[in-house]
């Protein structure tokens, strides 16, 4: 049985410190070939694929990490560019861009480490930044932060190469393939034509190198190159899914001036982003939809873990959040400039740590 929320209901999410722990979706996938498909996970320096067996010799491959999820999540509340239809979620949030090089720019939505990235500190934004950090720290007040890059709460930050603050996710998603297949792939490269022939170079230069991918001709793509049992994918026998996380525990330690509006809103911010539809085209050879026969049904999760269905949809988390932003204030936006000096100097600075 599913039960419709509230606004109250939803509301008390927020509100009622011995509440629900959680919000869990978990959402079947499928790759649009079809069930049983190839599919492609990111690769990583050193190990390839990011495959774990488990105990019974399953293999279970991660298909998008908790924060390649986080950083596709959080461009839904980027404001739409020239030409484009206007994205509504976009007035939820304050919309910071960051110019640079010859009239670039680039969204804090884009930034990987969020208010604590790199980024921030090279701009005129840095000191504010870093009060709101400090703020967190000093009082446990998270408004300056919410006020300023509020998305920075809702998908966590830690501020490692300055004040150190850190805060964790409210909401976390994973896609995982479950008891996988692993294969390969061979290619090789035949150039159009015969540059030996067209005296290029010579025909002893054209046998020395062909076949040698780190040879010279190779690299430039003179003469033809194998590529041999490369990543070919997995394919998967059990469900590809997608697990989102809202953590209301962690939701409900956040404090600060209006520390019930400012919750509803972080709140909100996050079933947004939990709701938004999924954007399925993770990389080159991993598109992914939601299956039409299981599309999945949000949980509320119980301190004794007992699990109730609700009825949690975009719509309903788009209005609840319409209110809820106007109720706390969504912060001021900013367009400041990347500036080389702050950025010369950021690079000599010291950690704590350090």
């Amino acid at each position: 049985m599913t039960t419709d929320l509230s606004r109250g209901d939803i509301d008390a999410f927020a509100d009622d410190p011995d509440g629900p722990v959680a919000l869990h979706l978990r959402q079947p996938l499928l790759p649009v070939e079809g069930s049983g498909s190839v599919v492609f996970p990111p690769t990583y320096a050193d190990i390839g694929y990011n495959i774990d067996e488990l105990s019974d010799g399953t293999k279970l491959a991660t298909i998008d990490s908790v924060g390649s999820q986080a950083n596709r999540m959080e461009t839904v509340f980027m404001a739409a560019g020239p030409g484009l239809p206007e994205n509504p979620r976009s007035h939820l949030v304050p919309q910071i861009e960051i110019a640079y090089g010859n009239e670039k720019t680039v969204s804090i939505l884009e930034a990987g480490h969020r208010l604590g990235d790199a980024l921030i500190r090279s701009t005129g934004l840095k000191q504010m930044a870093r009060d709101a950090f400090r703020a967190f720290l000093d009082r446990d007040d998270v408004a300056p932060l919410a006020k300023l890059a509020p998305t920075s709460l809702v998908f966590g930050v830690w501020d490692s190469r300055d004040t150190q603050a850190k805060l964790p996710r409210i909401v976390q998603s994973t896609i995982r393939a479950e008891d996988v297949d692993v294969l390969t792939r061979s290619a090789q490269y035949e150039p159009p034509v015969d540059y030996a022939e067209l005296d290029v170079f010579s025909e002893s230069d054209k046998e020395k190198q062909q076949g040698d991918a780190k040879s010279p001709l190779a690299k430039r793509g003179f003469v033809h190159v194998p590529a041999v049992k490369t990543h070919g994918g997995v394919i998967a026998r059990g469900p590809i899914r997608r697990d989102i996380v809202v953590n209301l525990v962690a939701l409900r330690r956040l404090n600060g001036e209006n520390g019930q509006a400012l919750r509803r809103y972080i709140l909100a911010l996050a079933l947004v982003a939990a709701t938004a539809p999924l954007d399925g085209f993770l990389r080159a050879g991993c598109l992914l939809t939601s299956d039409p026969e299981n599309p999945g049904m949000w949980q509320v999760v119980g301190r004794n873990g007992k699990r109730g269905s609700v009825g949690l949809d975009e719509k309903a988390a788009f209005d609840y959040a319409r209110s809820a932003a106007d109720a706390f204030g969504v912060g001021s936006g900013h367009r400041v400039a990347f500036e080389k000096d702050l950025a010369k100097a950021d690079t000599k600075a010291k950690t704590k740590e350090q």
